[in-house]
């Protein structure tokens, strides 16, 4: 049964992640400012001006790099503690004095790159070869030369930053705090519905009047704020699309790709292959969930009900342990160390509370461990997300212990790989382990409908349909409610054809991603899982050679293009085989799906 959410300060505190490790207490973190303060200042003052030669680039961009980590923590215990609780003031106000007090001190840092930019491409190259653990900056740097503004105007772009980022803190404050939700009502009974609820409960209940009421009331909420939801959307995009002109991009796209290391073409061909070739295997899906569940009319409300409802195990956070231990037993044994870590010291905020953000998410600040939110509702879907979360967290730990804080982090190209090759193991496992045709039909109904589902349908329709967006800011256009709704909508019915309704209410589901405030990234799940897909086939049939292989492209960190990365791993992404490899090995595991149904319907 659904109960009504507890405020933050009813859950149990052992389920909740310790910032302790961060700040001891809201002291410390003061202090940690004023030093952050006069260390910025303290560098402009030795430095802005002084940068003349190679030997002077090595000197001022290390310390350059000493005082962007002290940033880190302290924006790390901001936004954790807020997105906890969207609710609580103090919070609230403590991320957004950051966030004016980050712009105005990046203001002043800005002179770092604008000189670097000014020097003879040579004089870098002799820094490199100085300092090669600087190299990887340095590069970037080089590559964005051409975009570069006057060091005014950059300067001034800095201290917007706060301004440039609201759009975001406005949505979710919009969804977390403003939008509640009544009850509803299913045959003279009532039921509690939130945010967290309605994805985590009610959008898979195997009960349809349950399940297609809960998604109208949800979507009734929704509707009430669509126009300022589309207002706020239309802000970021604006400005997206206002700095890709002065910095001379011809499309917002290929700005917001210029950092992710990545061609428009790898772009295009991750969300073009996967709406023409994959969508006939998901509609064979759809099929195969209304003949299970005698639906006579497939809608989009439908498409999450598991397969097996009835096979569903429940999970409690002590019992997860053992699926995580187990299914991730191969990476070795620094890996589990990490994942006992990660529930022995509460890196993990496990708890469902009012105001705390949805969906799950892994923050991994460089010199700390790293944190993961999500919201246990104890199914075996929960086991998944946290795996996957659990992916995030390892790859940093892992890249943090070999890497600068310059080099740790990869191409949002690449994010997504080490998260869902954890999916992927733990389907592995527990196929690995029993020959029942239902536990096998269960397992393989888990990969397609959460890890293949989530990574290659709702996160690139969510892509699909961004790119109809920023072509139509391209061109010069707003956007409004009415016209996302219709983009959505249109974007779902190419997808799912004649196979499956996509009412109105389906349309509003690009209120629900706050992904679109981050740059393109919902086209990158399909991209990680893509290769973590080719990767786990490997560890599969070689064993330790190939995880020995992924273990050294994640310690590789950032030091490597998203096409490097992947080739240390022996996957060529410069080509589609790829992906049209991960989309054939999709569409057996439904065919198997099918065969399994028939066998076990016929048994």
């Amino acid at each position: 049964m659904v109960q009504q959410l507890p405020s933050r300060d009813q859950v149990k505190l052992e389920e909740t992640w310790n910032l302790q490790d961060l700040f001891a207490s809201e002291k410390e973190y003061e202090e940690a400012i004023e030093r952050l303060t006069k260390s910025v200042q303290t560098f402009h003052d030795e430095y802005v001006g002084k940068m003349k030669d190679a030997s002077s680039v090595v000197t001022i961009v290390q310390a350059y790099e000493q005082v962007l980590m002290q940033f880190v923590p302290i924006g790390a215990y901001a936004s954790l503690a807020s997105s906890v609780d969207e609710t609580n003031t103090e919070a609230q106000m403590r991320a957004s004095s950051f966030s004016q007090l980050a712009s105005r001190l990046a203001s002043q840092l800005s002179f770092v790159e604008s000189e670097l930019a000014a020097l003879e491409e040579s004089v870098l190259q002799q820094a490199i070869e100085q300092e090669p653990t600087l190299a990887t900056y340095l590069n970037e740097v080089i590559a964005f030369i051409p975009h570069q503004l006057h060091p005014e105007v950059e300067k001034t772009l800095k201290a917007f930053g706060s301004t440039f980022s609201s759009p975001y803190s406005l949505y979710n404050t919009t969804k977390l705090v403003d939008m509640t939700f009544e009850p509803f009502q299913v045959n003279d009974e009532s039921f509690p519905l939130s945010y967290v609820s309605f994805e985590g409960v009610w959008d898979s209940h195997p009960n349809l009047e349950k399940r297609r009421e809960a998604f109208r009331a949800f979507s009734n909420k929704l509707r009430d704020y669509q126009h300022t939801t589309a207002k706020t959307y239309d802000m970021h995009i604006q400005r997206e699309k206002t700095e890709a002109s002065l910095r001379k991009f011809d499309s917002v796209i290929d700005y917001l790709l210029f950092d992710q290391q990545v061609d428009r073409s790898m772009y295009n061909r991750q969300i073009d292959v996967i709406m023409e070739e994959l969508a006939p295997h998901m509609r064979k899906y759809a099929k195969l969930l209304q003949r299970v569940h005698g639906i006579e009319q497939m809608t989009f409300a439908d498409l999450k009900v598991p397969l097996d409802p009835n096979y569903e195990p429940t999970v409690s956070i002590e019992q997860s342990k053992q699926y995580i231990f187990d299914a991730l037993s191969i990476m070795g044994d620094d890996y589990h160390t990490m994942l006992e870590r990660a529930y022995d010291e509460r890196w993990i905020d496990f708890v469902q509370n009012i105001g705390k953000s949805t969906g799950a998410f892994c923050s991994s600040p460089y010199g700390s461990h790293p944190y993961i939110l999500i919201s246990w509702t104890g199914s075996m879907e929960d086991v998944f997300v946290l795996a996957h979360e659990l992916g995030h967290a390892g790859h940093f730990y892992t890249a943090h212990q070999h890497q600068s804080y310059f080099n740790a982090r990869p191409s949002l190209y690449f994010i997504e790989a080490p998260s869902t090759m954890n999916e992927m193991l733990m389907a592995n496992h527990l196929l690995k382990n029993s020959t029942d045709p239902q536990f096998k039909r269960w397992v393989i109904s888990s990969i397609v409908s959460r890890t293949y589902y989530h990574n290659f349908v709702t996160h690139l329709l969510e892509a699909h349909y961004q790119r109809k967006v920023y072509e139509l800011v391209d061109t010069g256009h707003n956007v409004n409610a009415s016209l996302l709704n219709k983009l959505k909508k249109e974007t779902l019915q190419q997808f799912w054809g004649d196979d499956v309704v996509i009412d109105d209410d389906a349309a509003l589901t690009w209120m629900r991603q706050p992904h679109y405030y981050m740059g393109l990234y919902p086209y990158t799940y399909s991209a990680g899982l893509t290769i973590s897909t080719a990767v786990s086939q490997r560890i599969l049939k070689e064993g330790e050679p190939a995880v020995e292989d992924w273990l050294n492209v994640l310690r590789a960190g950032g030091t490597k293009t998203p096409a490097q990365l992947a080739q240390m791993a022996k996957v060529d992404i410069t080509t589609d085989a790829p992906l049209r490899e991960t989309i054939q090995f999709i569409g057996s595991l439904i065919d198997e799906l099918i065969t399994l149904t028939d066998e076990i319907e016929q048994a």
